[in-house]
Formats: C-alpha cells, structure tokens, sequence
C-alpha cells in the first residue's frame, strides 16, 4: 500500500515538474515575443517621426496639407512626401553627379525591394512599404519619379518650357496620383485634374525658388522664355530686377496659372475624395496672386515671407472639399 502511494506521489511529482517546465518555456516565450513586438512598434514610431520631421523641415506646405487628410491616408502621404524630398534633396547635396547616381540607384532598389516585401532598413524606404502594403500603390508612379530625378542631375537649365513641364508631369504629377490612391480614388477626370496640377505645382516651384538658386549662381528658368525676353542667366544671377526679367516671370507663371484653371475645369466630374490631394493648388494659388502684387519680380522681398494665413486657408478648402 505504502509503496503504491510512493508511485502514485512520483508521478505526480515528475509530471508537476513537468508541468513546470512546459510554463516556463511558454512563459519565456512570451516574454520574448512581446519584447519583439514592442521593439518593432517602437522601430515604427521612430520612422513615422522620422518621416514626418523631414517633411515639416523641408516641405511644410505638404506637411500641413497631408495633416488634413483622413487618418487611413495621413501616414502614407508623409511616407511619400518623405520620399520625395530625399530625391529632391539628392541635387543639391552632392558635389558630383556620380555621387547624386549612386544614390538615386540606391532608391531603385530600394523600390524593388519593397515590392518583394523587404525593405531596406531605412526609415522612409520602411514607412514607403508600409503605405504600398496598405494601398497597393503603383510601383510605376515612384520609379517614374525616380527616373526624372537622376535626370535632372544634369544640373543645366530647362530648354523650353515644355520640358519643365515634362519634368513636373513625371515629379510632381506622380506624385499627386499616389496620394489619389492613397485615398481609395480612381478615376479619369481626378488623373487629368492631378497632371494639371502636377504641372502648375513644377513650375511654381521652379520660379519660387529662383532667388535661391541664382545665390549659388544656378538658373533652370525654361531659356526660350528668357530668349524670348533678352534676359540672360547672368542677369537672374546678379538678382536684375528689370522688365524684361518680370516679363520671363510673367510668361512662366501665366503657364501655372493655366495648368490651374485646366485643372478646375475637371471639378465637376472629380470625386469628393479626391479633393483633399489636390490641397497644394492653395499653396500655388498663394504663391501666383503674391508675384502679381510684386509686379512679377521674383526678387521682391515680400515672396521671401511664409503666409502665416496659408494653414487657415487649407483648412478651409478642405472643409469646404474644393480645390
């Protein structure tokens, strides 16, 4: 009897332990995999800042327009805008072209690499694939941008203003059609609206940021426009203020004006949704009426100020779901 108890009392014994052993494991396990779990939310927080920094220092007109968007979409436009100032930052951050390749090629495989689902450990490239698992985003759309990017390394100026805009439709405008699919929409008159846009936005950009460039004496200004007009790249670098230098910025921004009021002419027929990615025409719009208050001098000291009123105002046409 007593040794039929001491049986039963081993068995119970090596089967606690048992037990035990199998709890700890389990235990430890799951240790594990909520410190792995909290390290990559963690890492994911880290990218989401990283991303959303950048964007707020170097393109803050799309930092307030992609805070207005729906919440679903608001993280992925910072991804793409984060993406797209890493290229646009490449031109003017190298001192040789060879060096500006090199990165650009980085960027192409990065893109391969985040459609086969692994990315580089890289924050923007991480919260790019993010948005491309959530979106299904057109892998097109950002090698197309890419591509016109490493091309403009050629640091010369715009022969026509055909070709700024060819540039514009390929940056600018790829851009706008994955934020449109950030936002669920697919339709024809929202893509002919966002290549308008897309268009006005380069160009504008292109003019805007005239004064800086002619400070590190660069001129891209389209050069039939300044034949046109007699105005020479020296003049623009000299910081001339003449007629015939307001004349160039005149044609120029009368072609961004056109792109806009294309872009509009698609208002009825685009979807409600769509509106929210095409923000920035209140930022271009901005930028136009300012250059015309100053006479069309691209050098006037007025167009050196931020708007203060320009968040307001994004705000309002988001509400009012117009652009």
């Amino acid at each position: 009897m007593a040794a039929g108890v001491s049986v039963k009392h081993g068995l119970l014994s090596r089967r606690t332990s048992l037990f035990l052993a199998v709890h700890r494991h389990i235990s430890a396990s799951s240790v594990c995999l909520n410190r792995a779990e909290n390290s990559a939310h963690k890492a994911a927080r880290v990218n989401e800042k990283f991303c959303l920094d950048l964007v707020r220092s170097r393109d803050y007109d799309g930092f307030v327009s992609s805070l207005l968007l729906p919440v679903e979409a608001r993280r992925s436009s910072l991804a793409l805008r984060a993406f797209n100032v890493e290229l646009a930052q490449v031109k003017d951050s190298v001192s040789q072209k060879s060096i500006g390749l090199m990165r650009m090629h980085f960027w192409k495989t990065a893109i391969e690499e985040i459609y086969r689902d692994d990315p580089p450990n890289q924050p923007v490239s991480a919260e790019l694939w993010r948005a491309v698992r959530k979106h299904c985003l057109t892998k097109r759309w950002l090698l197309r941008i890419i591509t016109e990017r490493e091309k403009d390394l050629d640091d010369r100026a715009y022969r026509t203003l055909q070709e700024l805009e060819k540039y514009s439709e390929n940056t600018q405008s790829s851009l706008i059609y994955l934020l449109l699919e950030c936002l669920g929409v697919t339709n024809v008159h929202a893509d002919h609206a966002a290549s308008h846009i897309g268009k006005a936005q380069g160009i504008v950009t292109c003019l805007r940021a005239t004064p800086y460039h002619s400070g590190r004496r660069k001129v891209y200004l389209p050069m039939d426009i300044c034949m046109l007009h007699g105005a020479s790249q020296e003049d623009f670098i000299r910081g001339s203020r003449e007629q015939n230098m307001r004349d160039v910025a005149y044609d120029i921004a009368s072609q961004a004006h056109v792109h806009l009021q294309h872009a509009r002419s698609f208002s009825h027929n685009v979807p409600e949704a769509a509106n929210l990615a095409f923000l920035q025409t209140v930022v271009l719009e901005d930028y136009l009426q300012r250059v015309r208050r100053a006479d069309f001098d691209v050098f006037h000291p007025s167009l050196k100020k931020r708007n203060p009123l320009l968040p307001i105002q994004l705000y309002l046409r988001s509400w009012k779901k117009s652009y």
